[in-house]
């Protein structure tokens, strides 16, 4: 039986993965800070889960938690690098403490699963790294700018290590979604009342399901594509930031204006 392993595994896209990879057959194996969700999303997987309390900056606990899953599932297949943080507002007037906790979070985490799980994956033949970017990695949002920078962190270890680990047979995909209708968005922006969803409802853009994420991580892990798009947003970022540089240049300028 294949094994995936989830970080952020508790609630959002963590536990939508995990829903479309039990579906298939795999071994899930989740870890998130939140216990009590964690238990709800494996109670709700038909053939259960193993769960991990382990927060990603706790390297020790990358160990425990990896030797412990891998020993039960005699391999790892997939590391999903998920968990995240949202982060918003200008930078200008946010709180060092909640830049340092981003940064932490979302890349030196990611790094850390990646630096950790390496020895895991290359002892499973044709294992992949599924690290979760954001269409903020496509060009630098505003209002957004911690967030975007750790986004791009993530993108450029998934194309750096997709050249590193060909030789180790380890394969690295990298999921690149836009606005995910998850509990992240519905948090506010640090000095702003009003959250993230509402700000992109207002904007006319669309939100995408977690389930699509999952679909996608699935099309990812079997495909040969590097990153995978989700959402119309993505896509449509991605095409200005290839043809219409200076039109989405000027449009992020105006976004907080």
């Amino acid at each position: 039986m294949r094994a995936i392993f989830i970080t952020g595994g508790a609630s959002g896209i963590g536990a939508a993965i995990a829903r479309r990879f039990a579906g298939e057959g795999w071994r899930i194996g989740l870890a998130d800070v939140d216990s009590a969700g964690l238990a709800a999303t494996a109670t709700a997987l038909s053939g259960g889960a193993e769960t991990y309390e382990m927060d990603v900056r706790d390297r020790d606990a990358w160990v425990r938690a990896l030797d412990d899953f891998t020993g039960k599932a005699g391999r790892l297949d997939v590391l999903a690098n998920n968990a995240g943080v949202p982060m918003g507002g200008p930078i200008a007037e946010a709180p060092f403490e909640e830049i340092d906790r981003t940064v932490a979070i979302n890349l030196v985490g990611v790094l850390n699963g990646a630096r950790i799980g390496h020895a895991y994956m290359k002892r499973t033949p044709g294992s992949c790294l599924l690290n979760t970017a954001s269409a903020s990695a496509i060009y630098g949002s505003a209002g957004l700018a911690t967030y975007s920078a750790t986004k791009f962190g993530v993108r450029a270890l998934t194309e750096a290590l997709d050249g590193e680990w060909h030789a180790d047979g380890i394969r690295v995909r990298g999921l690149v979604p836009a606005f995910i209708d998850t509990p992240l968005v519905r948090q506010s922006p640090h000095g702003s009342n009003r959250s993230i969803r509402e700000t992109v409802t207002e904007a006319g853009l669309e939100l995408s399901s977690a389930d699509d994420v999952a679909d996608a991580a699935w099309r990812a892990v079997h495909g040969e594509a590097l990153f995978v798009y989700v959402g119309k947003t993505a896509d449509r970022m991605r095409f200005a930031a290839r043809w219409l540089p200076g039109k989405l240049r000027k449009g992020m300028r105006r976004q907080l204006s």
